[in-house]
């Protein structure tokens, strides 16, 4: 079978991503003001040449604006969080994210599952990512609750792992829903930059573009296989998953967790680690497929940064518009960690459908997910897109 015409089967047993649901904090901040903001809640106003070297790395952010959780009243509730480093931080940051992690998950997962439109009964896993916000029970029981989901849903929470994490949960889910006979897995990421928020030193330039580039959001995926005709609307098969660990590449990014809050730690050479190793990871995914022209595949990457996007682009010889949704969903909320890839694929998937395309992959049968974090860690995920009718992706049959 031509692999042109394989895209319109619902794959034998492949899971697929049946809906998906977003959420942001209503707290908006324009990435234009943000320099004045930012210095006069962390009271550094008396700092301008440190101010004016903050503003030119928003101004090249390429954000337009991000949503956080923290207003400018709970910050002036809380003056810690807004220091450097203050020792007596962490509860704060703590609560706040045992508090609103879940709560923001779960806006986005009653959306992702409205959309798929069967009980809430014939969910039977829920994977959760968070980057903080640990406790005991965790973010994946508050979910249920929340929810009112079944209590015998079985459950699995992901703590701490990063921006490369919306790749992981996607391998995960692929794994249970196809093995595990009339599975039907919610995925939800729920990332909030309380636990890393501070002001501003002098040296620790890292710290700058954390404070410049990342937002607050969260999004839920259903993710089941063999979709029921006429019933679930398959978006995108998961076809295979991988994870990598780039070579040459230990201490690239780094976070960690003390009594000050999360302190993340990356080099500038990051872009450059992505784009030298990028190649070589997609050869491997692509080859079985006989697939080696990157142009021919839709694209989504976790917008890190300008620069790792433009670093991919360059390296693999992209046209400009494969990052559209890439870029659109930087440019609208910043950095959201592992959230930002689920963000891209439910907004290429609603642009394929206005525009008329034939598939929700922006009118391609094959694409890639990208994503990177600490590690330096690569999740790669083959993607085939189902495709479109009369506006609304259909359930390929």
């Amino acid at each position: 079978m031509a692999i042109s015409e394989a895209v319109h089967q619902v794959g034998g047993g492949a899971a697929a991503v049946l809906a998906i649901g977003t959420a942001n904090p209503p707290n908006v901040v324009e990435q234009s003001t943000y320099p004045d903001y930012f210095f006069r809640v962390t009271n550094n106003e008396h700092k301008p040449e440190l101010k004016e070297k903050f503003k030119r790395i928003c101004e090249k952010s390429m954000i337009k604006k991000r949503h956080m959780v923290l207003t400018e009243e709970i910050l002036k509730e809380n003056p810690s969080l807004c220091c450097y480093m203050d020792e007596n931080s962490l509860d704060i940051r703590h609560d706040i994210m045992v508090e609103e992690v879940p709560k923001l998950g779960a806006k986005a997962a009653i959306k992702a599952l409205e959309e798929w439109g069967r009980p809430l009964s014939d969910i039977t896993h829920v994977i959760f990512s968070a980057m903080g916000g640990a406790d005991l029970p965790g973010a994946d029981y508050k979910l249920i609750k929340l929810l009112e989901l079944s209590p015998s849903t079985k459950r699995v929470m992901l703590y701490g792992l990063g921006c490369f994490s919306g790749g992981t949960v996607l391998r995960i889910a692929k794994d249970l829903a196809e093995n595990n006979e009339d599975a039907r897995v919610l995925i939800v990421c729920s990332e909030i930059n309380a636990i890393f928020f501070r002001g501003l030193d002098d040296v620790h330039f890292d710290n700058f573009v954390c404070q410049a580039i990342f937002g607050d959001g969260a999004a839920a995926v259903v993710v089941g296989a063999n979709p029921i005709p006429g019933v679930e609307t398959p978006l995108f098969e998961l076809v295979s998953t991988d994870q990598d660990i780039l070579p040459d590449s230990e201490g690239a990014i780094e976070g960690h967790l003390r009594e000050v809050g999360l302190t993340f730690h990356s080099i500038s050479q990051v872009p450059n680690i992505i784009g030298k190793n990028i190649e070589k990871n997609l050869v491997k995914a692509f080859t079985p497929l006989g697939i080696s022209d990157w142009n021919s595949l839709f694209w989504i990457v976790h917008p890190g940064g300008r620069a790792i996007l433009d670093r991919v682009e360059e390296k693999l010889q992209l046209k400009q518009e494969k990052m559209r949704a890439t870029r659109h969903v930087l440019s609208e909320y910043g950095n959201m960690s592992s959230v930002c890839v689920l963000f891209i694929m439910d907004e290429m998937r609603k642009r394929s459908a206005a525009e008329g395309k034939l598939t929700a992959g922006e009118g391609l049968d094959w694409g890639v997910l990208c994503g990177f974090g600490p590690g330096l860690t690569m999740e790669t995920v083959v993607l085939r897109a189902f495709p479109v009718a009369g506006g609304l992706v259909s359930n390929g049959n």
